[in-house]
Parts: C-alpha cells; structure tokens; sequence
C-alpha cells in the first residue's frame, strides 16, 4: 500500500474529514432520571460505555452545489483513542483516528496526517474524543457547552473556543432521545452543513 505524508493543503476531502471525524458521536446511554439530569449526568453515562458500532447517512448541502450530497456507511468507536468512519457509498473511504494520528485510506492509497501538525484540527479532534470518553473538563476547555431538554430527548449544542475552530465550525448540534443520538447537524462558518443520522448497531 503506498503511504504519503500530507501537508494541510493537500489533505484530500479536507471538508469532508472535518466533518465526519468531528462529528461521528454515536454511543450515548443515558440514564433516566430526570431531576439529575445535567452534562455531569451526560459525561457519566458517555464514560460506560468503552466501545460502539453504528451506521450513518450523512447528507451534507454546500452553497457550490445545486442539490445536496448524500453518504453512507459505518462508524466505530473504541476508548480511549480510536475512531473508525466507513463511508461505503457513493465512494468507500475509510478514515481512522488512533492516539494523534489520521489515516485517510481512499482509492486504494493511505495518506497519514500527524494531529500535532494542525492544531486547527486536533483542537476539534480531540474535544469530540473527550465528548465520547465522558471527559466534560475537555470538553469544556475547548467548546461553549449547552445541554437542554431531559434523558428522554435533549439536545447538547458546542460552539468552538479556539480562533482556528471558529474559522471552520460556527456549531454543533447533537439530538438524542431515549439514551441514543438520533441526529448531529454541523453548521460551518462558509454556510455549508451537514446532517447525519445514526443508528446504533449491536453485534449478533
């Protein structure tokens, strides 16, 4: 397989990886009461669960575009570091998170992107781990974090603190009902946004 080390600007799909690695958050098992719901109750339940597997369709609307674009395929998630998104349609691509390194495998060729490289990404990166890993002091250091709604359907808003991640991200939504993450709706600072739809899947 050949491997090549990208510089920033040649990070294929740059928009796309933003995207689908910022906002892959699928395993949300929440508990159920609702006088104690708060983020400490959201980061608690976040933190048992060490692993995940979902499927997602991603459509993404882009002021260049006519009509908008739809993809498909698998997320995994392992603590403390790996994330997994698998688009398989229209075109398979895999990303892969594991500690500070992205591999983006695409076409038959890998190419590596080390996080310490680009701050602008890793601040991202890093606060949606911390989102997965019930890590809420992370996750506060680097986003304006707003919980609303209860345990039976919320909603968890992030807006980025870093000059670097306000130039690409204007806001995160995350929406879940009854202890799962339905939908996460990415708005970016160029107009361009994304809704992804999850389904959590359990091995047979």
């Amino acid at each position: 397989m050949h491997r090549t080390h990208l510089t920033s600007a040649r990070i294929p799909g740059r928009r796309t990886l933003l995207a689908l690695v910022l906002f892959a958050t699928p395993w949300l098992a929440l508990t159920s009461h609702a006088a104690e719901w708060n983020l400490d109750a959201l980061m608690h339940a976040l933190a048992q669960h060490k692993s995940g597997r979902a499927s997602f369709v991603d459509t993404k609307t882009m002021a260049m575009l006519d009509t908008p674009i739809e993809s498909s395929g698998e997320l995994r998630f392992a603590a403390p570091d790996f994330l997994e998104v698998r688009t398989l349609k229209p075109k398979p691509q895999t990303i892969i998170l594991l500690a500070n390194q992205l591999t983006v495998e695409l076409g038959g060729r890998s190419h590596q992107l080390n996080l310490d490289d680009h701050p602008d990404i890793a601040v991202l990166v890093n606060s949606i781990r911390a989102t997965l890993n019930g890590d809420l002091n992370v996750l506060q250091r680097d986003f304006v974090v707003g919980l609303s709604g209860d345990a039976t359907q919320w909603t968890l808003n992030l807006a980025p603190v870093a000059p670097l991640a306000r130039e690409r991200v204007r806001a995160i939504r995350i929406d879940g009902r009854r202890g799962q993450v339905r939908s996460i709706a990415v708005q970016q600072t160029d107009g361009d946004h994304s809704l992804m739809t999850i389904r959590e899947q359990t091995d047979p």
